[in-house]
């Protein structure tokens, strides 16, 4: 990229500000809707788990923001921390193709409680949605890799401007105020990833911080706060203190064609709750389910990945085989198939102590290896390929050659709303108040009042 003459954060902000929200493109909406249905869903469906009720326990003021999925209302700092880190915590949520990267988890919790603070409408809940998606995704196009090989999650990091952006827009703040925020929230945005050591929970809070910290840097920049306009590409901005420095960034992906190529309408939704780039290989276990039979006749799996993925999701080999939580298992490869080829399914209650101490499922994931693809298309795509060789010699195999859920297979809107029931009911709750949650979410960008969410009883 040429010599930027005016600073990248000033350039977005100034888009974000005058966007006029009857341009979006419907395809655009379509999707964020969608985003916001998946990611309500997700918000309840965690609710008793223990990590939240850790936050909620720790972040206890009052205010005017709903907890979704629970008789209480925070602040909206609060609010935004615990429900994103609901949204995220089964890593179900929807990811940006090509680039480890969340969106919904941020946006969502951060445009909702910024709306119900200020009690502001429908429409501003999405013209914020609609910009602080589009930075996110834009960012994560910037230097691909980089963020997460120099020790980062790209989520917490990019989900922070993302959130700002959102906020500010949601609130009023003009184009200086805007870019201001940007600038704070450089300072604020943080997210290491050695959760990876231990399984810790430090994940799951990663996308709610960041959507908290979006409410705190957008107010301060509107009460005359200031922040480094240079926060994208300056000497000690976001990209040379986060990225990995061999990597070069091409800062034209945040600024260029705004407003008429859009990056969020490439979300990809999760159809299994697990690792994004695991999906393909559920598939197609899922495809030979009804070939093999018995899985006591199954010798041995072979997966064909490829090798920027083994890290995270085939080593080490004996953890993969076994998993020690269930958090874990979503970033096992060889639990994954095994789940896939005994149940068909991978939704939240195949990730759970009762499957994870399944011996039949753990003994047919020891029986899983993997030998790396050199013509594999990581990072660009995620397919899978699994051969299963039988005792008796009979060799099957399978591939998907691309994420289903992404832009070159989506969900349709019925597997949509399928999965948001299922992940309604795995927390227990009753299908009339899924009925009014659902009626809630599909007319949200129209709502006078986005309190309404009270009307629905969770429990």
């Amino acid at each position: 990229m040429n010599k930027i003459e005016t600073p990248i954060a000033e350039t977005f902000s100034e888009w974000a500000h005058k966007l006029n929200i009857n341009n979006v493109p419907k395809d655009v909406v379509d999707k964020l809707q969608l985003i916001v249905l998946d990611s309500f869903g997700l918000m309840v469906s965690a609710k008793n788990e223990q990590y939240i009720k850790s936050l909620i326990n720790a972040l206890q003021e009052n205010g005017d923001c709903t907890l979704v999925g629970h008789n209480k209302k925070v602040n909206p700092f609060n609010a935004s921390i615990i429900n994103g880190t609901a949204i995220h915590g089964e890593d179900f949520d929807d990811t940006f193709e090509g680039t480890p990267v969340h969106v919904g988890s941020v946006m969502v919790p951060a445009m909702l409680s910024s709306a119900q603070a200020k009690n502001l409408d429908g429409e501003k809940f999405l013209k914020g949605l609609v910009v602080g998606s589009e930075l996110i995704c834009r960012l994560a196009l910037v230097a691909p890799t980089a963020v997460h090989r120099q020790g980062f999650h790209p989520t917490a990091i990019f989900g922070a401007f993302g959130s700002s952006i959102g906020v500010s827009s949601l609130l009023g703040n003009t184009i200086n105020e805007m870019s201001s925020g940007l600038g704070i929230v450089g300072s604020m945005a943080s997210g290491i990833i050695e959760y990876l050591a231990e399984g810790t929970s430090t994940k799951r809070l990663h996308p709610g911080w960041a959507a908290g910290c979006g409410w705190q840097s957008a107010n301060f920049a509107k009460s005359g706060f200031l922040g480094p306009r240079t926060v994208f590409e300056g000497q000690h901005g976001v990209f040379n203190s986060f990225a990995k420095n061999n990597i070069e960034p091409d800062f034209s992906h945040i600024i260029s064609d705004l407003g008429k190529r859009w990056e969020s309408k490439n979300l990809a939704l999760k159809p299994y709750a697990c690792g994004t780039m695991a999906q393909p290989f559920i598939d197609c276990a899922i495809k030979l389910k009804g070939k093999i039979g018995d899985v006591e006749n199954i010798d041995k799996i072979i997966g064909s990945v490829g090798e920027g993925t083994v890290h995270r999701l085939w080593e080490p080999l004996e953890e993969k085989h076994n998993p020690s939580s269930p958090y874990g298992a979503k970033f096992s490869v060889p639990y994954c198939i095994s789940i896939g080829l005994i149940n068909g399914s991978a939704g939240l209650n195949e990730f759970t102590d009762k499957y994870l101490k399944n011996l039949g499922v753990i003994k047919l994931a020891s029986k899983i290896n993997y030998e790396i693809n050199p013509n594999d298309e990581y990072p660009r795509n995620y397919t899978g390929k699994i051969k299963i060789i039988m005792k008796d010699g009979t060799i099957y195999s399978s591939s998907q050659e691309c994420l289903r859920g992404g832009k070159r297979d989506p969900l349709s809107i019925n597997e949509v709303r399928e999965k948001f029931e299922a992940n309604l009911k795995f927390a227990n709750v009753k299908s009339s108040e899924i009925e009014k949650l659902y009626d809630f979410i599909k007319n949200i960008f129209k709502s006078k009042n986005l309190n309404d969410l009270d009307h629905v009883n969770f429990f």
